[in-house]
């Protein structure tokens, strides 16, 4: 069959600081060519629409999949499942991906028709068994594992046999000059390790792959990182490093390789501070940026996310990192109930340490906790939205005053490192960027402005709702977190050593 597999547009945040590679479409790119189809990828992100439709007038796919990650996308990309079936009325159009599995049952009633098929879970396995099942007969799509259709819904999905099976297609992205993080321009990502044995009730993370943790042998990474032509490289994992010697025996294959690569990096304080040397031993290797969600600088906050850390150990772990010449972001979550005193002290703490600090909005999403929970009534409805840049809660603050707090807090907190004062700084960077024709650094170091705009946010919530969101049926009592998995993992998947599981018992 003749696969098409498309991204969605870039949100709100990834217009400035980053543009990364899709790499769970790549993955399942890969998967699809090795059971002989033929396959090609159309990133949204560095494309436009018109492209989409000339690609399905030109290629004539047989079956048009999309990758929705991202909930705030969950409207374009049932538009643009509405274009495929229009077009191509006898395609096969599915979708699948992390928000996706979440709202699998919305999405095939907000497709009317367009959409045969959600798939819940690791695409690597089911979209190969998808393609293969809808070849004889397409009636029988609800027996793929995973599957929901608007006759029914399969069995629950399946893990990938082994992480070491699985190879991007970086091949089909011809655009990869277009992808960076920071000034890591351009950047190709890549992926250690899957799933987090943590259960913050903000994250769908951890309800997405049941808790369970995986790993990528070092050979197979390493030979994988060898593949990539893009000098700085993200580790997309969702907590690095939680198993120090499984950083060091990929640091050993990369240094056994000659591998010269600059990284950036996500982790957890407590993984920090827990595995120092491990950190410092990638520092060598060439690791420059590191992200700590550390959600809140006081112990509410913490409590309240479930963190399961302390200031304290927050604090020491940005003093450790600094210590190592890493530079760090951090993130810290805004609530809506926040007043103008609140939006001050987040401004002066942040102003005092030397660190990057980006600020995201409380938002419940489907999958989490707090979606099942939060006891404060959605104010929208807007997919669209649901993008941890608005607010989806009641605000304290009138909404137009409220972003304007947000913005003018984002907007101090950024002249540290946007602006003129970062462009003096990073002229030898900037000069080596321009040299190989790379513009997406110095582009994002302007854009500020024009994308973070009080005026905008509210007229956001102004715009029409084509396709509501599903409200959460909160009962208040006790979740379940078993019943939140879209994996259900069995002990055999899980792979995390006696060690780790003890430390991460003892956080509890």
């Amino acid at each position: 069959m003749k696969v098409l597999l498309v991204h969605p547009s870039p949100l709100m945040y990834s217009e400035i600081y980053l543009r990364l590679e899709p790499l769970g479409l790549e993955l399942v790119a890969e998967a699809c060519r090795k059971a002989g189809h033929e396959v090609r990828i159309l990133d949204l992100q560095v494309a436009h629409q018109l492209d989409y439709t000339a690609l399905l007038e030109s290629f004539r796919p047989d079956a048009v999949g999309f990758g929705l990650n991202y909930l705030a996308n969950l409207p374009e990309t049932v538009d643009l499942c509405k274009i495929a079936k229009n077009r191509l009325p006898q395609a096969l159009v599915f979708v699948g991906g992390h928000s996706a599995s979440f709202t699998a049952q919305e999405l095939v009633e907000h497709g009317e028709g367009a959409i045969d098929c959600v798939l819940k879970g690791e695409g690597e396995v089911s979209v190969p068994l998808l393609l293969e099942v809808a070849k004889g007969d397409r009636d029988a799509l609800a027996e793929v594992p995973g599957a929901v259709t608007a006759e029914g819904e399969g069995a629950p999905p399946r893990f990938v046999d082994s992480l070491d099976d699985l190879h991007p297609a970086r091949d089909l992205l011809p655009r990869r000059r277009k992808y960076f993080i920071g000034e890591f321009d351009p950047c190709a990502s890549i992926e250690f390790t899957r799933g987090c044995p943590w259960d913050c009730s903000f994250c769908s993370a951890w309800t997405f792959y049941g808790r369970s943790y995986r790993v990528v042998s070092p050979e197979k990474a390493a030979e994988d990182l060898a593949r990539v032509r893009e000098p700085g490289i993200f580790i997309v994992d969702d907590v690095a490093f939680i198993r120090s010697e499984h950083g060091f025996e990929i640091g050993r294959e990369i240094e056994r390789r000659n591998i010269k690569k600059k990284y950036y990096l996500e982790t957890r304080a407590d993984v920090l501070l827990r595995n120092k040397e491990v950190f410092a031993y990638w520092r060598k290797l060439g690791l420059e940026y590191m992200f700590l969600g550390l959600e809140a600088i006081d112990a509410e906050g913490l409590e309240r996310y479930r963190k399961r850390s302390t200031l304290d150990i927050n604090m020491e772990a940005l003093e450790y990192a600094r210590s190592l010449d890493i530079m760090v972001a951090v993130n810290l979550i805004v609530d809506p109930s926040w007043d103008a005193d609140r939006f001050r002290v987040i401004r002066e703490w942040a102003q005092e340490i030397p660190d990057i600090v980006h600020l995201t909005v409380n938002t419940p999403y489907p999958g989490t906790e707090t979606w099942a929970t939060e006891d404060r009534e959605l104010t929208t409805r807007d997919y669209r939205l649901f993008d941890i840049q608005h607010a989806v809660l009641p605000t304290t603050l009138p909404l137009a005053k409220f972003y304007e707090e947000l913005v003018n807090t984002q907007k101090v907190l950024a002249s540290k490192h946007l602006g003129w004062a970062a462009f003096k700084d990073a002229l030898e960077i900037i000069g080596g960027h321009l040299l190989r024709g790379q513009t997406n650094f110095i582009k994002m170091l302007w854009k500020f402005n024009k994308v973070y705009n009080a005026e905008r946010q509210v007229a956001d919530h102004q715009r029409p709702v084509k396709y509501p969101i599903r409200l959460p049926e909160v009962s208040g009592q006790t979740i379940k977190p078993r019943d939140l998995y879209i994996h259900k993992p069995q002990r055999v998947h899980r792979k995390v050593d006696r060690d780790t599981e003890q430390f991460v018992a003892a956080t509890r």
